[in-house]
């Protein structure tokens, strides 16, 4: 365990190694191998091949995010719970990895069920079994940043990594998946044989986290009481802020992912016949798959514009790509519109996990507590409910404008309204939240200045505690 002081002396300059970033960002390609191949294609599987409405698919996603949401909870307070050999953080990653790949794996897998019924029952068992796997995983994944270091630029390198881990998954997935969407001839198969291939990939990237991160920051209290937990959330009022600002934005992408697939197979493809398969791939690329060449400027914009400056630029950003994409009737301006769109999300996520590891430090300021996992876990509270919210009003958006699923057995041409309406949802919608996302960020208190006022001030405190408790003696050396 590194000394009280040691990472904080040294916020000025950054110290994590280039193999510490790169295999933290291999966690997040792992984390999105589950999360993004539902994310963009879980939808389209329950009713493009298994024939389930769009409403009740929609309903679906908003039950089980829900759960999903409370699942993460549960997961932040097994995390502040634990302290073993390996840390909080990583034995979570070693433990849960292999079971949520192979979860995955069954959210695509669903029998043929000559009964509607049970379809249904497949799907919330096996998408919920997901959900709960992901939040054991993925809350001390994303609470391990904050461990790591308090530079800030380590954590600006941290989340860039992470976006990048992200966006190499979504880049297998675009050009693996997106293309077969429309013309494979046995879909089902696909699936399975791409989640499978994935389980394998994905572990190997768990494991590369696992194996390259270390737990430096230290912590006056490694085993955090539920009251300590409560204490410490109640008196954090900038993670209330992001956490309403996330719900937004989230919701917005999590519409515009949900509806990728849709807008390049039925709005793109009738400005060019027969490229539904390529459109398909360069939608996905520079919409969700946008982190993977946006990621690596998220430290150039935390020096230059600051951490909430930029997330407002990027939701500006987005905004302005949303109408832009509303407005078009050509294959270039609706490209240009959705690759707006992508560079600002891309930009939000960046910068919204370097916020989220910033209001750590502002807990413990104001109660000599870190509660990493329960201050992610509230983070990741609202967004899977933003997540959820986005999803199903995807799903009912299709349903409302009249949307007919198409399979390789019964093609179906969508009409001139309900291509309309489509676009209208694709646009519109996402860019009203990312509005409001933008503008509870603009009340965001914590600035570049401040956070460095926070961390002196963490030093400050410990040392008194310290000298309280062992009569003046020197804190150097106390580890």
């Amino acid at each position: 365990m590194a000394t009280m002081t040691s990472t904080l002396e040294n916020a000025a300059v950054p110290h994590l190694p280039r193999k510490t970033i790169v295999g933290y960002g291999a966690g997040d390609a792992g984390c999105n191998i589950a999360f993004q191949m539902t994310g963009l294609f879980l939808l389209v599987y329950y009713t493009n091949v298994e024939g389930i409405h769009p409403a009740d698919a929609g309903t679906i996603f908003l039950v089980v995010k829900v759960w999903d949401a409370f699942a993460d909870i549960f997961a932040g307070r097994m995390v502040d719970r634990t302290m073993t050999r390996w840390g909080k953080f990583r034995p979570f990653i070693l433990w849960f990895s292999l079971p949520l790949l192979v979860s995955n794996v069954l959210a695509f897998s669903m029998p043929d069920f000559s009964t509607y019924g049970y379809k249904l029952v497949w799907a919330y068992a096996t998408y919920a079994l997901l959900g709960v796997l992901y939040s054991l995983v993925n809350i001390p994944y994303g609470s391990l940043a904050g461990a790591m270091s308090q530079n800030p630029v380590d954590r600006s390198r941290l989340a860039a990594a992470r976006m990048v881990g992200s966006g190499t998954t979504i880049l297998l997935l675009a050009i693996v998946l997106a293309p077969r969407i429309k013309s494979a001839p046995n879909l089902h198969l696909t699936f399975i044989v791409v989640s499978v291939v994935f389980l394998v990939v994905g572990m190997a990237m768990f494991l590369t986290t696992f194996f390259t991160s270390r737990e430096t920051v230290f912590r006056e209290v490694e085993r955090v009481s539920l009251r300590e937990t409560f204490a410490t959330l109640g008196r954090n009022g900038p993670l209330v802020r992001l956490c309403l600002s996330s719900f937004f934005y989230l919701t917005g992408q999590n519409v515009v992912s949900a509806l990728t697939i849709y807008l390049a197979n039925d709005v793109l493809s009738q400005y060019v016949t027969g490229a539904a398969g390529w459109i398909a791939t360069v939608a996905t690329i520079i919409t969700t798959g946008a982190v993977i060449y946006v990621g690596p400027f998220g430290p150039t914009v935390t020096r230059r514009l600051g951490k909430k400056r930029g997330f407002m630029i990027a939701a500006g950003v987005a905004i302005l790509g949303g109408l832009v994409f509303w407005a078009s009737n050509s294959l270039v301006i609706a490209l240009l519109g959705l690759f707006l769109i992508g560079l600002g999300m891309a930009l939000l996520n960046t910068m919204t996990w370097a916020l989220e590891a910033d209001t750590v430090e502002y807990g413990e300021y104001q109660t000599g507590v870190r509660t990493e996992g329960a201050t992610y876990a509230a983070f990741s509270f609202t967004r899977k409910v933003g997540q959820a919210v986005g999803a199903a009003i995807a799903s009912y958006a299709l349903a409302f404008i009249g949307f007919q699923p198409s399979t390789s057995d019964h093609p179906v041409s969508q009409t001139p309204q309900v291509l309309a309406g489509m676009q209208t949802a694709g646009a519109v919608l996402p860019a009203a939240f990312f509005l409001v996302a933008l503008l509870i960020m603009s009340t965001y208190p914590l600035t570049e200045e401040r956070f460095k006022e926070i961390v002196h001030g963490i030093v400050e405190n410990r040392a008194k505690r310290h000298a309280e408790l062992h009569g003046g003696e020197s804190l150097a050396g106390a580890g």
